[in-house]
């Protein structure tokens, strides 16, 4: 139930935002190594990479729209939340261990742990607060700095450790960190006032014509699902069809949900939010070149030397977050200033900025690269200078789209409208992939030491960059000349 309106926020708040810290360490840490991994170690092409790397990126994406379902439904948002932190340290330690077929299933591993873990800790979240009350934004952007300080220690830790001393370090220092976030989570449970208990214990336990309790067939399930997993890791080429195939399915049965709500308000409010998370594809396509063309990028043709020091490729991934967690405050402060003054720009106008900022981000890396042709040899500081503006997008879109989730879909669907915002952004990681290949220059087979020349290689990079820049703005200013119209569509929500 959520709490009634106060100046502070409930205590349960900061085991969630360590949890989900800890989480973050684990998740993060391994996609800091995850390409370099393929590349250096397995030996894989540029182009193999890229679409190993979006073929799990989707699938990660895809599992909370069944997770964040079975907890609505059946399991509840606790039972759900272990079920998953189980599944990914499992994971992440079976990372460590460098035989192919392994890596596959730790892949699996991963995929379907997220699936459970992911969309209900936020619904958690959305769950301590009412739908009007003001302290939402900010609680979700103080969740999000959660987020983003495991994103920081992360490649700093994991990253330096597996780049220096060994791959599997730095997959099985993951492990451990995933282990302590579920640790945090359950020590919790006394606070969260059964916020996140099975909606109906009695069915849960209740044998079916099987035989067998729901809760048992939800684990027998999920056991299915990472065989499943486990091979559309070695069948890349089709998780593109699979994920079109299950994102139909799922527009189509929200938009027959959403044409049989007969409160008006409801159904203009579900509209938006699937609008919303639409256009979300589009930032999330290009912000995610930092898995992919960022990382190759940082590891070929940045100067990596800052202030006498060689910085891993791996370890520049930490400074988005360390963006977010600098000015994670100051937007959330600056939320509840505005709010107050009834000046707050309303979550369409502020999925447009984040959309413009972060094309912003993207010129920044254009004319970085295009400024050192005769070299190809690009400054850090353009890296990190895109890096800065792709955060402060970042603020203004994925913070506040969460809340959004939370606020505009109906109660009874709010752990799958949940799964569907992830949704979105495994197109978004599918397509991020697809331009990654764009970028591509190493094939398959190479040795380990041949190193494209980094005068060959920076237009490669500039030149696709430069393109996602002009779509990016385009698309920014076109929702945020949208926002007026869809912000009355939300009937006084913000």
């Amino acid at each position: 139930m959520a709490e009634p309106a106060t100046s502070k926020h409930p205590r349960v708040l900061a085991y969630l935002f360590f949890a989900e810290m800890w989480e973050r360490f684990s998740f993060y840490g391994m996609r800091a190594l995850l390409v370099l991994y393929l590349t250096k170690s397995f030996l894989f092409g540029d182009k193999a990479a890229y679409a190993i790397y979006g073929s799990y990126s989707a699938l990660v994406y895809t599992t909370p729209v069944i997770g964040g379902l079975l907890a609505d439904r059946l399991l509840g948002y606790r039972k759900a939340v272990v079920l998953g932190g189980v599944l990914m340290a499992l994971g992440h330690f079976a990372m460590a261990v460098q035989n192919l077929q392994i890596f596959y299933f730790a892949l699996a591993l991963l995929i379907c742990g997220n699936g459970f873990f992911k969309p209900n800790i936020s619904s958690i979240v959305g769950r301590l607060y009412a739908a009007d009350d003001p302290r939402r934004d900010s609680a979700f952007t103080i969740f999000y700095m959660g987020i983003n300080l495991g994103a920081l220690l992360s490649p700093l830790g994991c990253g330096y450790l597996g780049e220096r001393f060994g791959w599997h370090w730095g997959f099985g220092l993951a492990g451990i960190g995933m282990l302590v976030g579920l640790f945090v989570f359950l020590r919790a449970q006394p606070l969260l006032a059964g916020v996140a208990d099975p909606p109906d214990s009695a069915l849960l336990r209740r044998p079916t014509a099987l035989g067998l309790s729901a809760q048992s067939i939800v684990y027998l399930g999920t056991l299915g699902a990472l065989a499943v997993a486990w091979q559309l890791m070695q069948h890349g080429r089709i998780v593109g069809t699979l994920l079109i195939a299950f994102g139909i399915a799922v527009l189509v049965g929200l938009l027959l949900f959403l044409f049989r709500l007969k409160d008006r308000v409801e159904r203009n409010r579900l509209a938006v939010a699937l609008v919303l998370t639409l256009f979300s594809v589009v930032f999330w396509a290009f912000f995610e070149q930092a898995g992919t063309s960022l990382s190759l990028f940082a590891d070929r043709n940045v100067d990596r030397h800052v202030l006498g020091f060689h910085i891993p490729a791996s370890q520049f991934q930490s400074v988005n977050p360390l963006f977010i967690l600098l000015f994670a405050p100051l937007f959330s402060a600056l939320w509840l200033y505005l709010e107050r003054r009834h000046k707050d720009p309303s979550t369409p106008l502020k999925f447009g900025l984040g959309i413009v900022q972060l094309g912003l981000g993207f010129v920044a890396l254009y004319v970085g690269a295009a400024a050192s042709r005769a070299t190809g040899v690009v400054p850090w500081f353009w890296l990190v200078l895109g890096y800065f503006l792709h955060s402060t997008g970042e603020l203004c879109l994925s913070p506040i789209g969460l809340s959004m989730i939370t606020k505009l879909s109906p109660k009874r669907i709010t752990g799958m409208m949940m799964g569907v915002w992830f949704l979105s952004s495994a197109f978004a990681q599918y397509v991020a992939s697809l331009i990654a290949q764009l970028t591509g220059v190493k094939d398959a087979g190479s040795a380990a030491s041949a190193m494209p020349r980094p005068v060959d290689t920076v237009m490669v990079y500039g030149s696709v960059f430069g393109g996602i820049a002009w779509v990016a703005l385009a698309v920014g200013l076109l929702v945020i000349l949208a926002a007026p119209f869809l912000a009355r569509r939300m009937h006084g929500i913000n």
